[in-house]
């Protein structure tokens, strides 16, 4: 059997080859590399495929991030309530904002915020009266969408602004409603690893106010105002490339095939595993695009036996993420101890993620429960 890929992007060029080249070809051929028909095409494609009224492609999923920020003037003494088991990008732009991340934790089955954990971090916020509670900004990790019901009534009741972080979980569902509907206003990235990415870097982001679009809009491209050298207010150069645009447009058609199969390999995996391992959950209702298949060893030293068998049967398999983001060195000054997001601080001892991606096969997935299943406890 040939090597396996942890996120086999060469095998998905291979498929999309034709659409992919073409359209590079087209890109080449107008010279138009920045703000070129394919974005718009792109932005649109996506609004159809979201169900959002409006789309903002940008240069990545951070910049999406930090956009909406931005657009709502959160900064300097605001608080912006976040997870702490997730990628440091979710908390980072709300320390560029000036403002600071409050690290709530996540629910130990979905991995997603925990709408207790922040209703009482809101609490404890409100009662020291240091900082202004403005948003949440929840994160749809490994692909699962989190608790937006709970989490929408806890943002309605306090006031504060909703915010959806898709970068992993573009193509889950909710009822049938599509992730980077959840929020005030939703992101996502393309990052090459993501459930759809593109060949660099490259995000969007999702709302349905067109206030919000006008501002974005224009906090995207400098500040612009009625035109490219009318600048009426600080903003960024978060364009996404045209290039990106026409390579993602392909991927785009091909996504919900890809998902499908991702979702079958994920039920495989999880028919194989589920007696020797805390495989994840998908809850009823909800619907995930597997940005990652994540499983839990049973100690952190159950996980390092685990990995070293599937490295000798060169297999990859990665930790997302090995230390939660109130415990890295950045946020020290914040003043967290071990034991204050207890969950978190468990999964990240004992997470770890398998080979996942729409072109991935029975044999393949087969091979791999196997190696797991016959590591001892």
């Amino acid at each position: 059997m040939a090597s396996i890929a942890f996120n086999d992007l060469k095998a998905q060029y291979h498929h999309l080859k034709e659409a992919i080249d073409t359209n590079i070809a087209a890109v080449l051929e107008s010279g138009a590399f920045i703000s070129g028909p394919q974005v718009q095409e792109l932005e649109d494609a996506l609004c159809r495929y979201t169900g959002r009224k409006y789309c903002v492609t940008v240069s990545n999923g951070t910049d999406a991030l930090v956009m909406p920020l931005m657009a709502k003037g959160i900064g300097e003494g605001d608080a912006v309530f976040v997870p702490s088991f997730t990628f440091v990008a979710t908390a980072e732009v709300v320390s560029q904002q000036g403002a600071t991340p409050i690290f709530c934790d996540v629910d130990d089955v979905t991995f997603n915020l925990d709408p207790v954990s922040l209703r009482k971090k809101i609490q404890e916020v409100q009662a020291e009266g240091k900082l202004t509670p403005k948003a949440v900004i929840s994160v749809d990790l490994f692909g699962l969408p989190a608790d937006y019901h709970a989490i929408r009534e806890i943002c309605d009741e306090f006031g504060l602004l909703l915010m959806e972080d898709a970068a992993q979980g573009f193509g889950g569902e909710i009822n049938g409603v599509k992730a980077c509907n959840f929020g005030d206003v939703s992101t996502t990235s393309f990052f090459p690893a993501k459930p759809l990415g593109c060949y660099g870097d490259g995000g969007a982001i999702f709302t349905d106010d067109p206030e919000l679009y006008e501002v974005l809009a224009s906090i995207r491209v400098h500040g612009k105002g009625t035109e490219k050298y009318d600048n009426v207010r600080v903003g960024l150069n978060a364009r996404l490339d045209t290039l990106q645009a026409a390579i993602l447009l392909p991927k785009l058609r091909e996504f919900d095939t890809e998902n499908t199969n991702r979702n079958n390999m994920a039920a495989l995996y999880t028919q194989l595993l589920r007696d020797k391992y805390d495989t994840p959950v998908v809850p009823e209702g909800y619907y995930s695009s597997w940005a990652q298949y994540t499983i839990k060893a049973k100690s952190p030293e159950h996980r390092t036996k685990v990995q070293a068998a599937l490295k000798a049967a060169d297999i990859p398999s990665m930790v997302y993420y090995p230390k939660p983001l109130h415990r890295q060195t950045v946020y020290e000054p914040l003043g967290y101890r071990p034991g204050d997001l207890p969950v978190s601080e468990r999964l990240s001892s004992v997470v770890f993620s398998l080979p996942m991606h729409g072109y991935l096969t029975e044999d393949i997935v087969r091979k791999i429960c196997q190696i797991l299943n016959q590591v001892e406890d």
